[in-house]
């Protein structure tokens, strides 16, 4: 069963938003067997809608779209639709009502205008899916048996309508396959080392079954997925496929949830062992504390940081001493690990994770190439650093030193 996505906006199209919206719309649905075919962003002019909706309407069964359901005169998706489906705008009352409690509960300081009133004034044929979050309902309709969805722009909004009208109503009426998949997270080596590796096993695989490579900056993603008609028969053949997959690369694998970030899973086993962790951070620039106070929970084994991004901070914060750093440069395999031993002394912490680098553009108050990183890890059996070349790109040096150091901290956490 196929989907169509159809985003509607002009802030997309000039970068002013990021469409997460088509992401989040495509992931829910290939939970329940919904294979998403094409994703298409418009801008809100008439004649590209209604491109868009014909185009979908001749390649899928499902048109899912979001964005033009406000009040202003740009939101024109409601008008587009109408004339799409040969309808007409009707006031619906229940919608209305809606409306006007919205006002009066919750924006009693803004008066409630025709303008407003009229979001309430739907297609005629069109079935309409509570909206708690706002005065723009979804829209259920149909036209030449395909099911056309409409949900509003506003991520939360569109995401509640998802999930509770549209997936329940699309699982009660139609019969769907079944879509599964296992997504095995490396650390370590690269794509293509990997693809050597288990090329054979990639090219036994069954023909109801995939195997995608997803690199991100320090991991590769291994994503196996497997589409029938019953679900056991899939289950078993993922979980041998996967075994199979850590009977090849078990050292490089990190774990099997499909959202899980590695540093959960770090935070996860400093929790168990009961061990605290600190961090000093140089071009990283706060990089790693923030993935780590990301994460709920994680006051009960994180102590801080120290964000020593400046050479005089390192020495008056952290107290690395100023002749070491002078002997060896601010960027050195010394210095990080003073660094992380400063560190975790300040902060009593049972592990310190320290980076110290050159990041780019400019080499700064070291002569080390751009890319050039150390990164070091103090625990209780003492300190090492490892230097690494991250690349030229800021971005790309920063996010894979911070990969970098939880799987340095993983290692050394599990020796513990």
């Amino acid at each position: 069963m196929l989907a169509e996505i159809i985003t509607i906006g002009d802030e997309i199209l000039i970068g002013q938003i990021v469409d997460t919206n088509s992401a989040f719309i495509a992931k829910e649905l290939n939970k329940i067997g919904i294979t998403i075919h094409q994703i298409t962003s418009v801008p809100d002019e008439r004649e590209h809608i209604l491109k868009a909706l014909r185009d979908a309407e001749a390649r899928v069964g499902f048109v899912i779209l979001t964005g033009g359901l406000g009040p202003t005169k740009d939101d024109i998706t409601k008008l587009t639709l109408c004339e799409y489906l040969e309808d007409e705008l009707v006031m619906n009352e229940e919608v209305l009502e809606h409306i006007e409690e919205l006002f009066r509960k919750h924006i009693s300081s803004t008066p409630i205008s025709d303008m407003n009133r009229d979001q309430a004034r739907l297609p005629a044929t069109a079935i309409p899916l509570h909206n708690p979050y706002g005065t723009a309902p979804g829209m259920w309709m149909q036209r030449h048996g395909t099911v056309i969805v409409s949900l509003p722009g506003v991520p939360y909004e569109m995401k509640h309508l998802l999930k509770e009208s549209v997936i329940p109503k699309m699982v009660s009426e139609y019969e769907r396959p079944y879509i599964i998949h296992k997504t095995i997270i490396t650390y370590g080596l690269g794509e293509s080392a990997i693809a050597e590796r288990i090329s054979e096993f990639e090219s036994a695989l069954p023909d109801f079954m995939k195997l995608a490579y997803l690199p991100n900056l320090g991991k590769v993603r291994l994503r196996l997925s497997a589409k029938g008609t019953r679900l056991e028969p899939l289950q078993e053949a993922i979980a041998e496929a996967t075994k199979t997959l850590h009977t090849l690369i078990g050292e490089l694998i990190y774990g099997e949830e499909d959202d899980e970030n590695i540093e959960i899973g770090v935070g996860r086993l400093l929790t168990k062992k009961g061990v605290s962790l600190a961090t000093a951070e140089s071009f990283t620039g706060g990089r790693i504390a923030e993935m780590i106070t990301a994460i709920p929970g994680a006051s009960v084994y994180f102590k801080g940081s120290v964000v020593s991004y400046a050479t005089e901070t390192k020495i008056n914060v952290l107290g690395v001493p100023e002749a070491l750093i002078d002997t060896h440069t601010v960027v050195s395999k010394e210095v990080a690990e003073a660094m992380a031993t400063q560190v975790r002394k300040l902060m009593r912490s049972d592990f310190a994770i320290a980076t110290t680098g050159n990041a780019g553009p400019t080499k700064g108050d070291s002569d080390a190439d751009i890319g050039t990183v150390f990164i070091a890890i103090a625990g209780p059996d003492g300190v090492k650093a490892e230097k690494f070349s991250m690349g030229n790109h800021r971005t790309r040096i920063v996010t894979k030193s911070a990969h970098k150091a939880f799987e340095m901290l993983q290692k050394e956490i599990l020796k513990f």
